[in-house]
């Protein structure tokens, strides 16, 4: 059997993933990541969490540490996010820290700690393919999470396992109350975990850029109206945009912060038959040709084109995706690639 060090977030998920580790014979042990020292009232890794991870792991009689990251959270997640806005794009906070954090640091520091693999609640799978180990989504279509993980190599996955990717989130929680863990009825965690839900993003950046207030103009550039933080406005926002009336231009279609200033249009004008991406990801061979395309970590799949130069070309025009925004590939609903949104 592995030794296994299991990410604890706090939540129902991690809590089974940790049970039925221990269940198969596995020597196991829990971590939390303390990872935002400021104001936190929603999202995960809170004071909260860490008291509950611990709380289950001694339900389980595991050991159980707090690993503090709040350093290289700054630097690789917040720091970018904030850049992000002032820039104009629209960022993916919790791919980031994915990407940096929970799969990269922490795998760097199991390994050198002794452990065989790391095991985090994420409800995605490891398949084996013919071309080796690949990531793919999770049982529960509706708390699939592979967008979020489609950075993972498979070098990543020969060290990873997400014991409930092939469990509903009924079952989880079923379990979960046999087994009696204190976490069995708590809520799940959406939200960005350094925005408080009191203040708001608004809020939040405001103590760390300035914001501008921004005109709004249709796609023929006559005004419409203003904005009150045009770092704020994305793509397809329809709330806080001053129009004046104008009910037939709802919709941010372009933002250009710059120029402080935002083109509002239609339904119609907010559609597109192609997304330009950049930083490419691909897991195995680079892929050209028909292919599932998902733009949100709760977005559903569309059929669409992989074009040579990598950018994606719709079967039938979509919204928009804000620049900034994950793109995944995926084939059978296995993860082939990724890239963001231009």
């Amino acid at each position: 059997m592995s030794r296994v060090l299991v990410a604890m977030s706090g939540g129902v998920d991690s809590a089974v993933s940790a049970a039925l580790l221990k269940q198969q014979g596995h020597e196991i042990t829990g971590v939390t990541l303390k990872l935002w020292g400021g104001p936190q009232d929603q999202g995960c890794c809170s004071v909260s969490d860490v008291d509950d991870a611990r709380r289950v792991a001694q339900q389980l009689d595991i050991d159980h540490f707090v690993f503090n990251y709040g350093e290289e959270f700054e630097r690789h997640v917040v720091g970018p996010y904030v850049k992000a806005h002032a820039a104009g794009l629209t960022p993916n906070p919790c791919i980031e820290c994915n990407r940096h954090i929970k799969f990269d640091a922490l795998l760097s520091r199991a390994r050198k700690l002794g452990f065989d693999l790391v095991a985090t609640g994420h409800h995605a799978r490891i398949v084996t393919t013919d071309n080796g180990l690949r990531l793919a989504r999770g049982s529960d279509l509706a708390k699939d999470q592979s967008y979020v993980l489609y950075m993972l190599s498979e070098q990543d996955l020969s060290l990873l396992e997400f014991p409930v990717g092939q469990m509903k989130k009924t079952e989880v929680r079923e379990l979960a109350n046999e087994l009696g863990l204190r976490s069995a009825s708590k809520p799940d965690s959406q939200d960005v975990c350094f925005i408080t839900a009191s203040e708001g993003r608004g809020a939040f950046l405001s103590d760390r850029l300035d914001l501008h207030v921004g005109e709004v103009v249709d796609v023929n550039g006559n005004n419409l109206g203003s904005v009150d933080a045009v770092e704020l406005v994305t793509i397809g926002q329809r709330k806080g945009l001053k129009l004046g009336g104008n009910v037939n231009r709802t919709y941010a279609v372009e933002v250009d912060v710059p120029a402080r200033r935002v083109v509002a249009g239609s339904a119609r004008e907010l559609l597109s038959d192609t997304i330009e991406l950049r930083d490419h990801i691909w897991v195995g061979q680079e892929q050209v040709g028909p292919i599932e395309v998902q733009t949100s970590a709760h977005g559903d799949p569309a059929p669409a084109f992989l074009d040579s130069d990598g950018s994606v070309h719709w079967t039938e025009a979509r919204r928009k995706v804000a620049p900034g925004q994950a793109v995944v590939f995926y084939l059978d609903d296995v993860v082939v690639g990724g890239a963001t949104a231009n």
